[in-house]
C-alpha cells in the first residue's frame, strides 16, 4: 500500500488463528476465514492480533498467518500484519519480514509488560516508523492497566514518521481524547476504535476511521458503521443492538472471547472448531449455553443483512 493511498474507513476486522484438535495453525481453516472477510464488505483485515492468540504463537508462526492471508486474499482486501513484539530489534524483524512477505500494512502494540515512560514509548515507536519508511503503519494502544499515548506524543510521532497512518485506541470514556487527537493531526491519521466495537456509536459521529472487532460479526458492524456515517441513526442503534449482547458477554475475558468468538464462526459455518492454544478458557456449561444462545441469535441477524 502507498503511504499517499486513501486512509482505510470502516471495520477491520482481527482474524482469528484457527487450531488443530492438538494445536498446530491449521491452514485450510484460516484460508476460509480470509475468504469470508472478503465478503464482508470490508477494505482491511488484520491478524495475528491479540485476538489472533499473537501472544501463544512462535515469531515463526506470526509471519507463516500473515503469508497465508496475504496469498488467500490475493488482493481482494489489503492485509494487515501485526508484528508485536516487546523488544524493538524483533519487532523490527517481523515487520520486515511481513514487508516482504507482502502485508499491505504492518500494525505494532505499544509494548505494555510493564510501565514505561513516554520518553522510551517514543523511542520505541520512532525505531520501528523509520525501520519500514515506506509501508504504513498502524500503532495499536491496549492498555488495560493505564492511559494509552497521550495526543501530544501522537503528534510529535506523525510529525516525524509520514508512514504513521494509523492508530487503533482500547479505552472507555475516550471520546474527548479522540476528538483532541483529530483536531491536532488535522485528520491526518486514520482513528480506529478496537474493544470489540463497542463505543462505535458514540464515536462514528466524530469522525474516526472505523473499529477493528472480531471477524465473526465484521459484516454486521461495517453495516452499523455505514448506517452511522449516513445519518441513519435509529438504524444504525436497532442494528447494534441486536449485536452488543454477544459482544459485550464475551470481552469479560480475552480467553472467553477466544471461545466465543471461534464458537460463533462454527455457527456460522467458516470454522469446525473452537480450540484455542492452552492456556485457554474453559467456560463452566451455563456460559458455554448463553454463548450458544447469543450466537444464534447473530447468526440470524446476519441472515437478514
Amino acid at each position: 500500500m502507498n503511504l499517499q493511498d486513501e486512509l482505510l474507513t470502516g471495520v477491520i476486522p482481527i482474524i482469528p488463528t484457527p487450531f488443530t484438535e492438538n494445536e498446530e495453525i491449521d491452514e485450510e481453516a484460516l484460508r476460509r476465514l480470509v475468504d469470508f472477510a472478503c465478503t464482508c464488505g470490508i477494505q482491511a483485515a488484520c491478524l495475528p492480533a491479540y485476538a489472533s492468540e499473537f501472544y501463544k504463537l512462535t515469531d515463526e508462526e506470526k509471519l507463516q498467518v500473515v503469508k497465508i492471508a496475504v496469498d488467500q486474499a490475493k488482493g481482494r482486501i489489503k492485509i494487515v500484519a501485526q508484528s508485536n513484539h516487546p523488544s524493538l530489534k524483533s519487532a523490527i524483524r517481523l515487520a520486515q519480514a511481513n514487508v516482504r512477505n507482502g502485508a499491505d500494512i504492518i500494525s505494532l502494540a505499544v509494548p505494555r509488560i510493564f510501565s514505561l515512560p513516554e520518553e522510551s514509548i517514543m523511542e520505541y515507536l520512532s525505531g520501528f516508523f523509520s525501520s519500514i519508511p515506506e509501508t504504513p503503519v498502524l500503532i495499536q494502544d491496549f492498555n488495560p492497566g493505564g492511559a494509552s499515548l497521550s495526543p501530544s506524543l501522537i503528534k510529535k510521532l506523525m510529525d516525524k514518521h509520514p508512514n504513521f497512518k494509523y492508530l487503533k485506541l482500547e479505552e472507555p470514556l475516550c471520546a474527548p481524547k479522540f476528538e483532541e487527537i483529530i483536531k491536532l493531526t488535522g485528520g491526518k491519521i486514520g482513528l480506529f476504535e478496537g474493544w470489540g466495537g463497542l463505543y462505535m456509536l458514540e464515536l462514528t459521529p466524530l469522525g474516526i476511521a472505523g473499529v477493528m472487532p472480531g471477524l465473526g460479526v465484521a459484516d454486521i458492524l461495517q453495516r452499523v458503521f455505514e448506517l452511522r456515517k449516513n445519518n441513519e441513526h435509529d438504524k444504525a442503534f436497532t442494528l447494534f443492538e441486536r449485536v452488543m449482547p454477544q459482544i459485550f458477554f464475551s470481552l469479560q475475558n480475552m480467553e472467553l472471547f477466544h471461545y466465543a468468538e471461534k464458537e460463533l464462526l462454527m455457527a456460522r459455518g467458516i470454522l469446525k472448531n473452537s480450540v484455542a492454544r492452552k492456556a485457554s478458557y474453559n467456560p463452566d456449561p451455563s456460559s458455554k449455553s448463553y454463548i450458544a444462545e447469543l450466537n444464534k441469535r447473530v447468526v440470524a441477524l446476519a441472515k437478514e443483512l
